[in-house]
C-alpha cells in the first residue's frame, strides 16, 4: 500500500510533542509531508525538526496544495471544528485533538462533514489507549465489578495554570479552564470504562481564586493577559440508569500534591485509578482483598493512539474515541458550566 500523505494544523507543545513525534515513528504507513502553525517561525522549526519539506501559515492552503491522506488539528480549541471540517472537506481522515471543539453544536457540524466526505475522524483521547484503562474496560464489560453504581474523577493541580493569559486562560478561544482542559481527559474515560450511560442531569460549581495570584506569562501563545476562566470545577452527574459520578478538576489548589484519578464502585467490587497506579477492591471467601495488576508499560505519549489510529484508516475500521461520545462529553462540561452559573441542577439537553 501507498504511505498515506500526512500533515498537521497547530504545531506547538501537542502538535509536536505528541502526534508529529508518534506518527514520525511510523514512516512505513506515513509519509510527513506538510506542517501547518499560525507562527512562521514555529512552523519552519517543526519542519526542519522532522524534515518535513512543506510548511504552511494557513492551512486551507496547504490543505489545496498537497492533497493529503491524514491530517491532525492540534491547535487551541476554537480551532479544532473549523479546522477539522476543512480537512474533512479537502478528503482528509482526521485525528483532531481533545476537546473535540467548543460546545456540542460545534462537534455534531464536525460529526456532519465526517459523513459527507466519507472519511473517518478520531478525536485525541489519549487516556484510552492506556493499559489500564483498556484492563478496566473489560473488568467491567465482563462483569468483573457488578453493577457500577458511582463513580469518581479528577485531575487536581497544586500550581499547574497553562500559560497563563493566553489562549488557556482566555475563554473565547479555550470553552473554559481546568474543566474542558483536564477534565475532558478524566470525564471521557471514565465514562468510556462505565459504557456511556446516558447523563441526565448535572449539578456543579467553578471558582476563580488565583487569577491575580500568580504572574502572568507574557511569552504564553496568544498572549492577551485575560484570564476569564475558572482554576477550580466540581459537580455531580446523574445518569439515566441511577449511577451517579462525582468530579473535582484544578489548575491550581492548596493540597498536598498533584493528583490524577478515577474510581469506581460496583456490587462485586470496586477500582481505584491513582497517579499511574490501578488497584482493585473485592472479597474473596468473606475476606477484602486489595489487587494491583501488573500491566505492561504504556508507550510514550501519543503512541499506541497513533498507531492504532493509521490501522484503522488501513483497515477501514471504526476508531475507538468516537466524536459521537465527544458529544456526549461536551454536554456534560457546558452544562455544568451552566449550572454553576445559575446555581442550581440543570438537565443534559
Amino acid at each position: 500500500m501507498k504511505k498515506l500523505r500526512y500533515g498537521i494544523i497547530g504545531a506547538g507543545g501537542c502538535g509536536q510533542g505528541k502526534h508529529l513525534s508518534s506518527y514520525s515513528l511510523l514512516s512505513d504507513d506515513v509519509e510527513l509531508v506538510a506542517v501547518c502553525d499560525l507562527i512562521p517561525e514555529r512552523a519552519n522549526a517543526a519542519a526542519d525538526r522532522f524534515n518535513v519539506e512543506a510548511a504552511y501559515t494557513d492551512y486551507n492552503e496547504m490543505l489545496r496544495e498537497e492533497k493529503l491522506d491524514l491530517v491532525s488539528v492540534a491547535t487551541p480549541n476554537d480551532v479544532h471544528a473549523p479546522a477539522t471540517i476543512a480537512a474533512l472537506k479537502a478528503g482528509c481522515n482526521v485525528h483532531c485533538e481533545k476537546p473535540a471543539s467548543l460546545t456540542p453544536a460545534l462537534v455534531q457540524s464536525m460529526i456532519d462533514a465526517r459523513d459527507a466526505s466519507g472519511k473517518k475522524l478520531m478525536i485525541g483521547l489519549n487516556n484510552r489507549f492506556t493499559n489500564w484503562a483498556q484492563f478496566a474496560k473489560k473488568l467491567v464489560d465482563d462483569g468483573g465489578l457488578g453493577e457500577i453504581y458511582h463513580a469518581k474523577c479528577g485531575w487536581k493541580r497544586r500550581r499547574g495554570i497553562p500559560g497563563k493569559g493566553g489562549w488557556f486562560t482566555t475563554k473565547a478561544r479555550s470553552g473554559g479552564g481546568p474543566l474542558i482542559d483536564l477534565g475532558v481527559h478524566f470525564i471521557d474515560v471514565t465514562n468510556y470504562i462505565m459504557g456511556f450511560p446516558t447523563p441526565v442531569t448535572v449539578t456543579g460549581e467553578t471558582y476563580s481564586k488565583f487569577a491575580d495570584g500568580q504572574p502572568f506569562n507574557p511569552k504564553a501563545s496568544s498572549y492577551t493577559g485575560t484570564y476569564d476562566v475558572e482554576d477550580l470545577a466540581i459537580g455531580m452527574v446523574r445518569y439515566e440508569n441511577g449511577c451517579s459520578m462525582e468530579l473535582e478538576f484544578s489548575w491550581a489548589s492548596n493540597i498536598e500534591c498533584e493528583y490524577r484519578f478515577c474510581e469506581l464502585y460496583g456490587t462485586k467490587g470496586g477500582l481505584r485509578y491513582a497517579n499511574g497506579e490501578l488497584t482493585i477492591f473485592t472479597q474473596v471467601n468473606g475476606v477484602s482483598v486489595d489487587s494491583t495488576p501488573k500491566l505492561a508499560k504504556d508507550s510514550a505519549w501519543g503512541n499506541a493512539e497513533t498507531r492504532y489510529y493509521v490501522d484503522c484508516i488501513r483497515k477501514n475500521k471504526e476508531p475507538l474515541a468516537r466524536p459521537e461520545e465527544a458529544v456526549v462529553i461536551m454536554k456534560i462540561i457546558t452544562s455544568l458550566y451552566k449550572s454553576a452559573e445559575k446555581h442550581k441542577e440543570v438537565t443534559i439537553k
